[in-house]
């Protein structure tokens, strides 16, 4: 075989590897500020969700934020036991799982408030540069959510 048959195993022909990369970047740059919540940017994340919808279950949730339900048990656990949500099984179907923000929870934002717009900072990208990853990006989510559909 030549080797331009193995073009397409050469990692800078990889779209995966620079998503990949400036995944573990970011989230590499988020972390200082998220060590003072005492928060992984995981639990971050759902927080943020549970700061805007202020409930939802974990089905919910796994699928806003594309983490299956083996990912956010124990997550939910660390975030209930550090006293920011509440899990709660559904009167209704027991199989559900509800998940609440506390008081404590709440008053999180508040010290979370300015870490988007630091985060973000560091990051130079025009703003129509920035909208237009974000289009993109969710753009290959949503594909990639079709493709396990069928």
């Amino acid at each position: 075989m030549s080797d331009e048959s193995y073009d397409g195993l050469r990692l800078e022909n990889q779209l995966c590897f620079p998503l990949y990369a400036c995944a573990k970047e970011v989230v590499h740059a988020y972390k200082p500020y998220l060590d003072k919540l005492d928060l992984t940017y995981t639990q971050y994340i759902a927080m943020m969700v549970l700061w805007e919808k202020k409930s939802c279950n974990v089905k919910e949730l796994g699928e806003m934020l594309y983490l299956n339900s083996g990912t956010l048990t124990p997550l939910l656990k660390k975030l209930e036991s550090k006293g920011y949500i509440e899990r709660k099984r559904s009167f209704n179907d027991e199989r559900i799982l509800n998940i609440s923000l506390t008081d404590k929870g709440q008053e999180l934002q508040q010290a979370a408030v300015d870490i988007p717009m630091t985060v973000g900072s560091c990051i130079k990208l025009s703003a129509d540069e920035a909208k237009s990853l974000y289009v993109l990006l969710y753009k290959v989510l949503e594909l990639l959510k079709t493709d396990d559909m069928e």
